[in-house]
C-alpha cells in the first residue's frame, strides 16, 4: 500500500498544473484528505465519537499537518523546477533514509551498526552517481 500510494502521490504531484497556486491545490488536496479521513474514521471506529477522539489528539497531529504541507510543497516546487519523476523521489527518499538513521540514533538511541553506516555510504555514492556525476 505504501509503494502504490507513493507512486500515485508522485504522479499526481507532478501533474499539478503550473498555472495554479501550489497552496490552492494543496487546499483541495487536504479537503479530499479530510473527507477521506472522516469517512474512514466512521467505517473503522467502534465508538464513532469523532469529537471525543479529536480531543485526544496532541501537538504531534498539528505539527504533522504543518510538516505535511512543507513536504507536499517541496515536491510540487521540485517538479515545477524541472526535476524528473524518476530522480526526484529517489533522491529525496535516499537522503531521507540516511537522515532517519541519524535521527534514530540521536533521538531514540537506536543502535547504529557498521552495516547501516556502510549502507548509508553506499546510498551517498548512489546519490552522487544519480545526481552529481553528470
Amino acid at each position: 500500500m505504501i509503494v502504490t500510494a507513493n507512486v500515485l502521490y508522485n504522479i499526481c504531484t507532478k501533474a499539478v498544473p503550473a498555472n495554479v497556486n501550489a497552496f490552492a491545490s494543496l487546499f483541495v488536496t487536504y479537503l479530499a484528505a479530510s473527507g477521506a479521513s472522516a469517512a474512514l474514521f466512521f467505517l473503522t471506529s467502534q465508538e464513532k465519537n469523532l469529537p471525543a477522539e479529536l480531543g485526544q489528539a496532541d501537538w504531534s497531529a498539528v505539527i504533522l499537518g504543518l510538516v505535511i504541507v512543507a513536504l507536499e510543497f517541496g515536491y510540487v516546487a521540485a517538479y515545477r523546477a524541472g526535476w524528473k519523476i524518476s530522480i526526484c523521489s529517489l533522491t529525496a527518499n535516499i537522503a531521507l533514509a540516511c537522515a532517519l538513521l541519524l535521527a534514530g540514533a540521536l533521538l531514540y538511541r537506536e543502535a547504529l551498526s557498521l552495516r547501516q553506516v556502510l549502507g548509508a555510504a553506499v546510498c551517498a555514492l548512489g546519490l552522487w552517481l544519480v545526481c552529481g556525476s553528470g
